[in-house]
């Protein structure tokens, strides 16, 4: 999607989240979009959760940094 497509989506995920006050369970690798959706976040590595936390915890956490950056030795 184009970075205008995933504001909208961004945007009309919000709305049906505090309309019908609803837990939204999303699958997606755009982490910047994740970032701002989410209240808390599980990431993966190989189908196996790395990490549970706030977009802050999970930005910070050094197994998520290796899983999708690489060591940085």
């Amino acid at each position: 999607m184009s970075p205008h497509e995933s504001m909208e989506v961004l945007q009309l995920i919000r709305q049906i989240r505090e309309r019908y006050d609803l837990t939204i369970i999303i699958v997606e690798h755009n982490m910047p979009v994740i970032m701002e959706l989410s209240h808390r976040i599980q990431a993966l590595n190989y189908g196996q959760i790395i990490a549970e936390g706030t977009p802050e915890e999970i930005r910070s956490n050094p197994q998520v940094i290796e899983a999708y950056l690489g060591k940085t030795d």
